[in-house]
């Protein structure tokens, strides 16, 4: 149900200077997700009747990204003034003139501040009829952080800044976490009354909360149950701490869901990805992307699956694999290299030091070491030799391989594309195969092997080689 009288501002006009990155700050990456994604999924899932987002710095990626994600949201550019104060007034001049409901503003870079809390949040604002209500926080380090002071009889007094607070005031552990909750009318009234008469020339959204006050209106400070739920990313460090944070939840969540992961501190799990109950995750693995795990299946140690798609009681270890298929009951590993496109069926093996791309691997077939599988096909049943390379460049296209069913090929093998290799055929050790191979047929490369009868004492004398010849000669 939407609340009609609910408004979202998200708050995304910052430059992120302190991450000193090309990539703007909302957009670096958290769980697989850009940061702003988790703000607006958020947003969202509160179902209020109005999304305004504003944006000024990287205006166009990030309107881009608000409009994939959420786009019923209003997107605002903020002007030359700064301040979130001056943000948050231009976004309610977007509203409609007839809304007289409440408006929640939240920044685009606390990312974990999930939609229960902010529903609660709203909730005890209406239940108290006041004109704002500012979310507060117990973080265990509060340097720089804006304080809340209250009154002896513990009601919310004001908001004092590091910069400006006495040494008692510094003392105090509850701070400011930069989320709010406004009356729009009084919200209006007030933001025309801000100035930006401060050191940084900026209009502040925290000289509301003061003029309010000075008005006589009634302002609460409502404390968050956990202070990372506020955190915000203003660094690369702080991104890290978040990301630790998100995926130490993802995987418990996973865990709660029946899979098994039996180290959570080296094992990363994005947002997107889907486990099924009796999945197994070993050590030093990552899922990421979209990937999709069936039941039974054994990931790890020290995997990394982007987008991949593994079927049920697979088992795929020490492997680096990105949009790849994996059939049930397949094995994958150790030291393998699936690039895109890589289909393997099931019961199909790749083995130690395979690198495939854009191959299909047919049910029960088997790439077990040392091999490139590029641009082929493999039929069901068919064993690929040791080291054997699919040679499908021929330096200006890539060129497709065609392997049978029930095949058999020797180590050392190359197969020069385009060829076909029929349905059972063989092929011998070190064959280089530039020609089709029929069906059932043995295909070899025949040369006979010279012998130069003392070719090491004549070209190598004087060498262990050549004493151990000479010696073995006697």
């Amino acid at each position: 149900m939407t609340d009609s009288r609910l408004a979202i501002v998200v708050l995304a006009a910052g430059q992120g200077t302190r991450m000193k990155s090309s990539t703007p700050k909302l957009l670096h990456e958290l769980a697989g997700l850009p940061i702003l994604s988790h703000v607006l999924a958020t947003s969202r899932a509160l179902d209020a009747a109005h999304v305004v987002t504003v944006v000024r710095h990287e205006r166009d990626r990030l309107a881009a990204l608000v409009g994939k994600d959420l786009p019923e949201s209003l997107i605002v550019d903020q002007d030359e003034l700064p301040g979130t104060g001056r943000a948050v007034e231009q976004a309610i001049a977007a509203l409609p003139d007839d809304f007289e409901g409440d408006v929640l503003v939240v920044s685009g870079d606390v990312p974990l501040l999930n939609a229960a809390t902010l529903a609660s949040f709203v909730a005890a604002h209406r239940d108290r009829d006041v004109s704002a209500t500012v979310l507060s926080s117990f973080p265990e380090d509060v340097t720089g952080y804006g304080r809340i002071v209250r009154s002896e009889e513990g009601a919310f007094d004001r908001i004092v800044e590091q910069k400006d607070a006495t040494d008692e005031e510094r003392a105090i552990a509850e701070t400011n976490a930069g989320v709010y909750v406004f009356r729009v009318l009084e919200l209006r009234e007030q933001l025309a009354n801000v100035t930006t008469e401060n050191a940084q020339g900026e209009k502040y959204l925290t000289d509301v909360v003061g003029l309010l006050r000075q008005a006589g209106s009634e302002v609460r400070a409502v404390p968050v149950a956990d202070a990372w739920l506020v955190a915000g990313i203003n660094d690369r460090a702080q991104l890290s701490e978040t990301a630790r944070q998100l995926n130490g939840l993802i995987v418990y969540g996973w865990q709660l869901a029946g899979v098994t992961v039996q180290d959570p501190a080296t094992t990363w799990i994005d947002l997107k990805a889907k486990l099924a109950p009796d999945v197994t995750i070993r050590p030093g693995t990552q899922i990421l992307g979209s990937t999709v795990i069936e039941t039974g299946a054994v990931i790890g140690p020290d995997t990394t699956l982007v987008d991949c798609e593994i079927g049920e009681n697979a088992v795929v270890k020490r492997t680096d694999a990105t949009l790849a298929v994996i059939g049930a009951g397949a094995s994958v590993g150790p030291f393998s290299y699936l690039r895109p496109g890589t289909i393997l069926g099931a019961d199909g093996k790749i083995g130690t030091f395979v690198e495939t791309k854009n191959a299909t691997i047919g049910a029960g077939s088997k790439v077990p070491h040392l091999s490139y599988v590029g641009d082929a096909t493999v039929g069901v049943s068919s064993n690929i030799g040791a080291g054997t390379i699919f040679a499908n460049y021929d330096g200006v296209t890539k060129n497709h391989s065609e392997i049978g069913s029930h095949v058999r090929t020797g180590s050392h093998n190359v197969f020069v594309a385009p060829i076909t290799i029929g349905d059972g055929a063989y092929t011998g050790a070190g064959t280089i195969v530039r020609k089709d191979v029929p069906a059932g047929a043995l295909g070899l490369t025949v040369a006979p092997q010279r012998n130069m009868d003392g070719w090491v004492q004549t070209n190598r004398p004087g060498t262990d080689a050549a004493a151990a010849a000479a010696k073995s000669g006697d």
